[in-house]
């Protein structure tokens, strides 16, 4: 009776145990892929999913979440002999867990050369100004390159992003001596240009006064000439009109020399008109 009741336990146990191996119950967000004596059977898909126990075999559990591989930094040489830093970043999703586990044997491995591999032949065909500035067309270009390559593993290409694409330090530290050297020449022909401005304006501007002195000069002969006609008129010929503007002038400078702070005595002569007329006279004469 107790060899039949072990028999019994046992016989319980192995069914259960063949039911639990039969059962399958997929995560949402995985494909388990079944392989039955060794080869390819089916997918399970997320759920329930019944396998024939002994003969069948989850060998691979696959995410169909999109997965990010980050892209190693790498150098690459522009058309224009330039070294470059660049690296990426690609967002991927297995549709057919079967091609992936079968057709290579690591396709994040994979991914990640090929990825390389396309972005230093992309921008060793650009210049160095192309490549620091065309980070969408190379996106574009990475994209559609790997795009073909990595649909045969069963794996879709969601996007690639440039993360960094920088020249090297060697090359920053000679575009930094090239950036301060064009300030240099602009600041250089900037001050020139104010320089000659500043001439042109000041020759603009002694032009102008020597004009004008020229223009006062004419107005004040024309005055003179005025002043001695109306003279004349008012004194007719008995006194010399000459007379009385040198007067008037020697007056006024006599004044001023009065008026300044370092006169300290003006002497005057006893009888101006007649020395006037003397200095006058004398003239004449020569």
């Amino acid at each position: 009776m107790e060899s039949f009741s072990i028999v019994m336990v046992v016989l319980i146990a192995l069914v259960v145990f063949t039911v639990f191996k039969g059962v399958r119950i997929v995560p949402q967000g995985y494909k388990w892929v079944v392989q039955r004596l060794g080869k390819y059977s089916q997918t399970l898909e997320p759920g329930l999913n019944i396998i024939i126990p002994y003969v069948d075999n989850v060998a691979y559990k696959v995410t169909t979440k999109d997965i990010v591989l980050d892209i190693p930094s790498q150098e690459v040489i522009t058309r224009d002999n330039v070294v470059i830093i660049a690296n990426a970043v690609a967002y991927i999703n297995i549709v057919r867990p079967d091609k992936a586990v079968y057709g290579i044997e690591d396709y994040e491995y994979g991914i990640r050369n090929l990825v390389q591999t396309s972005l230093r032949s992309i921008i060793g065909e650009m210049d160095l100004d192309s490549a620091l500035s065309s980070r969408d067309e190379i996106k574009t270009k990475l994209k559609h390159a790997i795009s073909e390559d990595i649909a045969d593993w069963g794996i879709t290409l969601k996007t690639v992003e440039i993360q960094d694409i920088n020249p090297s330090q060697t090359m920053q530290a000679s575009m930094e001596e090239q950036a301060a050297a064009e300030r240099l020449r602009r600041a250089t022909v900037t001050r020139a240009d104010g320089q000659k401005q500043a001439a042109i304006l000041e020759a603009d501007g002694r032009l102008e006064a020597s004009r004008r002195d020229a223009e006062a000069q004419v107005v004040l002969a024309k005055g003179s000439e005025e002043s001695i006609r109306l003279i004349t008129a008012a004194m007719g010929k008995e006194e010399m009109p000459i007379v009385y503007l040198l007067g008037e002038q020697y007056i006024k400078s006599i004044r001023q020399l009065a008026e300044s702070d370092n006169a300290k005595m003006v002497v005057l002569p006893a009888d101006i008109l007649s020395t006037i007329k003397g200095m006058v006279g004398d003239k004449l004469k020569v």
